[in-house]
């Protein structure tokens, strides 16, 4: 047993990834990062048509953030409201506060830009991810359901997604 051992603590000392249960959520999250390859990321902005009527807020009510600390839009069935990660080479840290309809379904992350120059000069990359803390599925439910009854299908998509991820399959048909 000894020789099984070794491997995993040299990887977990050369930096290995911890997984994080995809079954019932522990609020807590993982706190060890974990690495994603070739994400794609886009790039969207307060003043792009498409968000004018949300100005620069955010899903969940803030400001839409550009600095240390920067904002990210994504399907929160994928990453969920709260996840936080750095993009390898750069030293801002982003987190997702923001959703948008062409991201349900996908697992692109849209990065928020404050201008549309700077959208326009990231356009859409690759890159690769480290996921410092993962957020919340059940505060992302929190936000979505309400929303879920008069809103848009890709709500109902995502709010559809999160609850068979956390093994609540048909919970919003019976809160209705």
């Amino acid at each position: 047993m000894m020789y099984l051992r070794i491997p995993l603590i040299i990887a977990l000392a050369i930096g290995s990834t911890a997984c994080q249960s995809a079954t019932k959520e522990s609020e807590s999250s993982t706190t060890l990062a974990r690495v994603l390859h070739n994400v794609k990321t886009t790039a969207y902005t307060h003043s792009e048509g498409d968000h004018l009527k949300h100005g620069a807020s955010n899903a969940i009510g803030s400001t839409l953030k550009y600095g240390n600390v920067r904002s990210a839009a994504a399907d929160w069935s994928v990453y969920p409201v709260g996840t936080k990660f750095k993009i390898q080479g750069e030293s801002s840290v982003y987190v997702v506060d923001d959703y948008g309809s062409a991201l349900v379904g996908t697992h692109t992350i849209d990065l928020y830009k404050p201008s549309k120059a700077s959208m326009n000069s990231w356009g859409a990359r690759k890159v690769n991810i480290d996921v410092i803390e993962w957020g919340s599925y059940t505060r992302s439910l929190a936000i979505l359901k309400p929303r879920a009854k008069s809103g848009k299908g890709i709500i109902r998509r995502m709010v559809s997604s999160i609850q068979q991820s956390l093994g609540t399959k048909g919970a919003l048909a019976e809160s209705e």
